[in-house]
């Protein structure tokens, strides 16, 4: 039977000023990011029920960081294993993310599913409707250019309509919104298939993140949290992502590369996933935006995909909330793209050459993998280096104004000052506002005013002893909601009147408040 065309309670437009399509982590984030600004959101998801398996599995330290900022970080750092060692493209030698200069110097083991349920919770919580089983199949700008109109087929096959002013697709790496949109999605078609499986193993390795690589492909085992561990790797006897991964097969490939199947048994999830590398020419086009898999889609080396998307919805968020609410022109969104698209081409190169490294079988490659395996070993500033750019410590956004201070864009360390034990990622932004910073010893009586005027939480005192050393010059620094530097000037200026410019000129009521 075709859908009616007609609409029932459920469907009713709720004059929503956002609405997400896709409620996975990065669509559930963006809408709770959206919702703690006050702005109203509803989510839109095709699925009825929310998948039982994890396809994502590791939380790298920045997005730690981000979720330490809005203090949901306690809820998975319990349910999740952590990882000092991590690798790049399976290299013998893997990189020590304890050397890493955040208070989360590891990666967590933490499945997607859980994952998603901790963010939906939260999201709820804070009021964002999020409605299942409604598929958008299409969407169109309105003449006026005011709104966005989405068409969705409901649970119960119903055919509906809903409007708000702005749409964000997070509807994954085969997005409706982005086709719709008429967004181009260019890169490369797969061309190597790997394979994961999460399953008990009765054996497993001395070792955790120990990689095995020969001319039959790369393996290596991880823990994951339940007792589980994953099996990951690229086996070049399979070269079809369409053939379904058995456990009877993990094994035989597991034997053939390792030597071993590590008595593994009882298995979780099993899938087989191809290398296709793309990335959305745009990630806005007018009042629709894009987010996560649905903007750029890679190989999932490093596991670092989830991770980049869930901090796009952190710079997105605030960004969209202060256009909706008409303290900033449509034009802040412009730095979206300009901040977040270059994110997603590094994301596309690294994990090239990982995927590169991981499945070389010939001598020249196998000479390669040696000799920068050796480099991580040896070069603790190479493999720093390495672990930096999967962390995602090394993103910072380049400050418009070539006079600003060095510090503008960069991502703020986690700054603890003597007086308050209230550091950056315990709670200075959890409300997910901007926050002006005062190391002057009160010197910012005027420009406090001001902010204190436009609801911007001040924290004063005297930078603790182990706080970043290129901070310590500096008197005052305005933080953007996601954590990064929006202003900051050292001690020998007038920083009063430095950061009353700052709240000023540069817009800061009109933007940020």
């Amino acid at each position: 039977m075709p859908p009616r065309e007609t609409q029932s309670e459920d469907h009713r437009p709720n004059g929503e000023e956002v609405i997400v399509v896709g409620a996975g982590p990065v669509g559930l984030l963006l809408a709770r990011e959206l919702r703690l600004a006050g702005v109203s959101v509803v989510v839109l998801e095709r699925t009825v029920e929310r998948a039982p398996h994890s396809k994502a599995l590791g939380i790298h330290p920045r997005t730690i960081e981000v979720l330490a900022m809005r203090g949901l970080a306690d809820q998975f750092l319990a349910g999740g294993v952590k990882v000092p060692a991590w690798h790049f493209a399976m290299l013998d030698n893997r990189l020590d993310f304890r050397a890493l200069p955040t208070p989360f110097p590891f990666m967590l083991a933490h499945p997607q599913v859980r994952t998603e349920e901790l963010l939906e919770a939260d999201a709820v919580e804070l009021g964002v409707r999020v409605l299942r089983g409604h598929t958008v199949t299409g969407l169109t700008e309105d003449a006026d250019g005011s709104s966005v109109t989405v068409e969705v087929t409901g649970q119960d096959g119903v055919r509906y309509t809903r409007s708000a002013q702005f749409v964000v697709g997070c509807d994954g790496a085969g997005s409706t919104v982005r086709k719709a949109a008429g967004i181009d999605f260019p890169g490369t078609d797969t061309t190597i298939v790997g394979f994961l499986g999460d399953v008990h193993l009765d054996a497993p390795p001395s070792e955790m993140g120990l990689a095995w690589h020969s001319v039959h492909g790369t393996l290596a085992v991880a823990p994951a949290p339940g007792g589980l561990f994953r099996v990951m790797g690229y086996d070049a006897a399979h070269k079809d992502p369409a053939d379904e991964l058995t456990l009877d097969q993990l094994r035989e490939t597991a034997i053939r590369l390792a030597g071993s199947d590590f008595g593994m048994r009882d298995p979780g999830y099993l899938s087989r996933f191809g290398n296709a590398t793309r990335q959305a020419a745009t990630y806005r086009e007018g009042r629709v935006l894009l987010a996560g898999d649905a903007a750029h889609m890679a190989f999932p080396a490093g596991g670092v995909g989830l991770n980049v998307g869930l901090q796009d919805a952190m710079n997105l968020g605030w960004k969209l909330a202060a256009v909706v609410q008409h303290r900033a022109t449509p034009d802040l969104l412009d730095s979206y793209q300009s901040e977040r698209h270059p994110v997603g081409g590094a994301l596309a190169e690294h994990t090239l050459a990982q995927t590169l490294l991981m499945t070389t079988t010939s001598p020249e490659g196998g000479a390669l993998r040696s000799l920068l395996s050796g480099l991580i070993a040896s070069q603790p500033g190479f493999s720093l280096g390495l672990a930096m750019k999967l962390s995602a410590l090394d993103v910072g956004y380049p400050a418009a104004d070539p006079r600003a201070h060095p510090l503008t864009g960069a991502r703020a360390p986690d700054l603890g000052s003597v007086e308050d034990a209230c550091s950056l990622f315990s709670g200075v932004l959890r409300q997910g506002r901007p926050v002006l910073l005062d190391f002057s010893g009160g010197g910012l009586r005027t420009a406090a005013k001001q902010a204190a005027s436009l609801g911007i939480p001040i924290r004063a005192g005297r930078l603790a002893p182990h706080s970043d050393p290129a901070w310590s010059a500096v008197g005052a620094a305005l933080l953007r909601p996601d954590g990064h530097v929006w202003w900051a000037a050292d001690m020998s200026v007038d920083l009063d009147a430095e950061a009353l410019h700052a709240l000023q000129g540069l817009g800061y009521e009109a933007v940020l408040s």
